[in-house]
């Protein structure tokens, strides 16, 4: 017989908890919940989310420079979010915080849910006439471009404006893991926006002359500095922050001593959230602390730091619950097949994210076979957990898949002809 393994734990926060043998979410019996609204469901968790949006915005707040917060909406763009995001500060507030935007599509979806152009950025990658023209509509949009070929494209098209460069130290602070379905002898550079391998983002240091040129020529002013230096970093990634910050800082000396009038660093994404077990959740300040230190000197000469995460605010909030359909040896592999397919909760099929999963009824049982947990979309890679440690479920119960709450809705598909999933959003 196989031993028998302990559940996950770290998933357990207030809101998210284990009471009398049941999970609950925000107070409501997640079982209860699914019997209710049918299934599969996200459940948001909106009082957590928006300690998130407050903890970010505090923490920067405590190091005394002059920030800005923005959040990504390719992670999270249902409307309810939209207008709890625009319930913590009025346009033109201290508290207000932005978004950040990267297709015509999402900049309209910005307007119309309440924010001000000059609320926004955008930094998008290979950005068309087409895409260029529809930004341009909208002077005040802080415009960053990412490529030498995407600035001469904006300078033919709007000669004199104001613009941003995106570019990359070739250094990253990204989590070291290794995607599910990957060995961890090969060579993968999954989530790198900024590394030793070439990517399609940004400037490279030996490129800001070159864009120098193309700004003068086109009349254009560089009056913002955008970088992506990590990916799901989490405290022990700091140090390396620390680093790729140091070099960024290079860069951006070399634009001032050009003349560059900057006015804003957006430092971009990628703060971390547990996934997995043993995971060690970031130190809000701590984060902060090392902003300042590679940063502070620009601070202090008036220069805006900005942040714009995603998947910190909205991801650990979101919980889906789908219904166990099938639950049978396949040539000695237990296979747990449910009502919900990657074409809702894509984290692992398209990014190979790690994804923990609970029993609505008894989550932190013993958990003593291994399980192939798979969707029901009718492609093999359909498969939310494989060789996963899990406890006996039969057909009918209700299982939770977990930080489920970013990157989910937002790239829903109807593959297969299956639908959207239902949600709900819920305050403590």
């Amino acid at each position: 017989m196989a031993p028998s393994h302990d559940a996950p734990t770290w998933w357990i926060r207030p809101g998210l908890e284990e009471v009398e043998g049941r999970l609950t979410i925000a107070g409501r019996d997640a079982e209860a919940l699914a019997r209710e609204h049918g299934t599969p469901l996200f459940v948001h968790d909106m009082g957590f989310i928006e300690s998130r949006l407050r903890g970010v915005r505090e923490a920067l707040r405590r190091t005394g420079m002059p920030v800005r917060v923005r959040f990504a909406l390719k992670s999270q763009r249902q409307p309810e979010m939209m207008a709890l995001v625009r319930g913590l500060g009025a346009p033109g507030t201290p508290d207000a915080i932005g978004v950040d935007v990267c297709s015509p599509g999402e900049l309209a979806w910005a307007l119309a849910h309440g924010w001000r152009a000059d609320e926004l950025s955008y930094t998008g990658t290979n950005v068309s006439d087409t895409d260029f023209r529809a930004i341009l509509e909208h002077p005040e949009i802080q415009l960053n471009v990412d490529l030498p070929s995407q600035l001469r494209r904006l300078g033919r098209l709007a000669p004199g404006r104001k613009v941003g460069l995106r570019i990359n130290p070739r250094v990253g602070a990204a989590r070291p893991y290794v995607p599910v379905g990957y060995s961890e002898d090969e060579p993968v550079r999954f989530g790198e926006y900024a590394g030793e391998g070439p990517t399609k983002f940004g400037f490279y240091p030996e490129q800001l002359d070159e864009a120098l040129a193309i700004a003068a020529e086109h009349d254009l002013t560089i009056d913002c500095v955008h970088f992506h230096l990590c990916h799901q970093t989490l405290t022990d990634e700091l140090p390396k922050l620390d680093h790729a910050l140091a070099e960024a800082g290079k860069m951006i000396d070399h634009l001032l001593d050009a003349g560059c009038p900057i006015e804003e660093i957006n430092t971009g994404g990628g703060l971390g959230e547990t996934l997995r077990q043993g995971d060690t959740p970031l130190d809000l300040d701590a984060w902060a602390a090392t902003l300042a230190r590679g940063l502070g000197e620009f601070a202090a000469r008036g220069i805006t730091i900005a942040t714009e995460p995603g998947e910190f605010f909205f991801m650990r909030g979101g919980t889906l619950l789908a219904e166990v359909i099938t639950a049978e040896d396949r040539l000695g592999t237990t296979f747990v097949g449910v009502n919900a397919g990657w074409n809702i909760a894509a984290l692992r099929f398209v990014w190979g994210e790690w994804m923990d999963c609970v029993p609505a009824v008894d989550p932190l049982a013993p958990r003593p076979q291994r399980v192939c947990i798979a969707g029901h979309i009718n492609e093999a890679p359909d498969l939310f957990a494989e060789d996963y440690p899990f406890p006996p479920v039969a057909e009918g119960d209700i299982v939770a898949l977990l930080s489920v709450g970013s990157y989910c809705q937002a790239v829903t598909s109807e593959h297969c002809l299956r639908p959207a999933a239902k949600a709900v959003f819920l305050e403590q």
